[in-house]
């Protein structure tokens, strides 16, 4: 069999993706362990950074949205109250199961090319042929660490997003590396058991977001600064409401913004767990790195230049991810090597998320530099999901003149009630 399209990946994106395309009528297969990320590769403890309202996972008619989940389960979606990451793992498993075709938890290893479209090989070897592939794979293949850090083993190096579990730095002397959310709760987390922990960052100072603005308020505030998906301000409900105008931004303004906008900063309430607890030296970078007896000793410079040198037991690099097209393993090296890509070596996409090559999808963080900072996030999960499969559909040559997308199909298991949001 032939399938119309072959969603590789499971999160946020890639279900999304798959309950529209379902909806629309496409023969389609979805592969990956749904949510992986969010239950494997996330300490117990932690807090999704965006509000409850901006993390919705899309299906067609929106109703399995957060805080439906939520409301089932006796759970609170609120407001400036943020819901444990645990929390929103289980509702995309409940996404998955409401809103989603059967899920091949199987990994897909290999992408390749051919007269027909595409092949793809699973784990344990069997080939599925598809006219059109959308790639929703998520950060993992996207880990940076620091090039000074890279040549250490990894048991005295490790990325934020290699642990679920962090009860095994109990008692120890850990150095985080980095500024932004994931190092300043990683951060917390560690103090909070007992760990010796530092915070080392490049930044002079580190940044806070500020407690977000009532959601009723003043009219004259809310024309001022509009709430939106990722974070008060005009800016902001810009990238988060409007990808498909920031796309069109001459190119390097998309770049400078996809490098600068919405940078390192922790959330408004994590920063009384590390100010004042938390030993942070800001204003400092790894100029070198080595094994010692017991750990590791990093050689670090300051901003003036000067010299500093520290030893630890473990160094976390909490330093993000950076979507290359090189770093896109299991697609076929023919495939990869004929991609277009952009000056940051992420993919260049076009206004339907298709690649340069014809019938490969790309969503997520792959395509930020195109469509904006809104792709690092949840929040964008739903503008792609409806473009994404309106571009596979005129691939296909089924989208209809008027650009309409059918209802849903019938006997969807998409059946959940659908209250007001907050």
């Amino acid at each position: 069999m032939v399938y119309d399209l072959l969603v590789v990946g499971a999160g946020p994106y890639g279900l999304s993706i798959a309950s529209h395309a379902a909806a629309a009528g496409l023969n389609l297969r979805v592969f990956g362990r749904p949510m992986a990320s969010w239950r494997d590769n996330m300490p117990r403890g932690m807090f999704l950074k965006s509000e409850p309202w901006a993390s919705n996972l899309s299906d067609p008619e929106g109703r399995c949205r957060l805080d439906v989940y939520c409301a089932e389960q006796g759970l609170t979606a609120r407001h400036a109250k943020p819901i444990p990451v645990e929390a929103f793992a289980q509702y995309g498993l409940w996404f998955a199961r409401h809103a989603v075709p059967e899920v091949d938890e199987r990994t897909v290893t290999r992408v390749a090319a051919g007269p027909g479209g595409f092949t793809a090989v699973t784990e344990d070897g069997e080939e599925v042929h598809a006219l059109t592939v959308a790639l929703a794979v998520g950060v993992m293949p996207f880990v940076e660490v620091p090039r000074t850090l890279r040549g250490l083993h990894p048991a005295l190096v490790t990325h934020s997003s290699h642990h679920s579990d962090l009860g095994r730095f109990r008692d120890k002397d850990v150095t985080v590396i980095g500024g932004g959310q994931a190092a300043l709760e990683t951060a917390a987390l560690l103090a909070e058991q007992g760990t010796r922990v530092r915070v080392l960052a490049r930044a002079d100072r580190l940044v806070w977001n500020e407690v977000p603005p009532p959601w009723e308020r003043p009219w004259w505030q809310s024309v001022r600064s509009p709430h939106s998906g990722l974070g008060p301000g005009w800016r902001n409900w810009f990238y988060s409401e409007r990808p498909n105008l920031f796309r069109r931004l001459p190119e390097p303004t998309r770049a400078r913004v996809a490098t600068t906008a919405l940078g390192p900063a922790g959330a408004w309430w994590v920063r009384d767990r590390v100010e004042g607890v938390v030993e942070l030296l800001p204003g400092h970078e790894v100029a070198a790195a080595c094994a010692v007896p017991g750990g590791v000793r990093l050689d670090t410079v300051s901003r003036a230049g000067a010299p500093r040198s520290l030893e630890t037991e473990h160094v976390i690099a909490a330093t993000g991810f950076r979507a290359h097209c090189d770093r896109l393993g299991l697609l076929s090296p023919e495939l990869r090597g004929a991609l277009a890509a952009l000056p940051d070596g992420s993919p260049a996409v076009g206004h339907g998320f298709e690649s340069s090559h014809p019938g490969l999808f790309f969503a997520g963080l792959l395509t930020a530099s195109g469509f904006g900072p809104a792709m690092r996030f949840v929040q964008g999960a739903s503008f792609t999901a409806s473009t994404l499969v309106r571009g596979v559909r005129r691939r296909l040559g089924t989208m209809p003149a008027s650009g309409i997308v059918p209802a849903p199909v019938s006997g969807s298991r998409n059946d959940s009630p659908s209250p007001a949001r907050p």
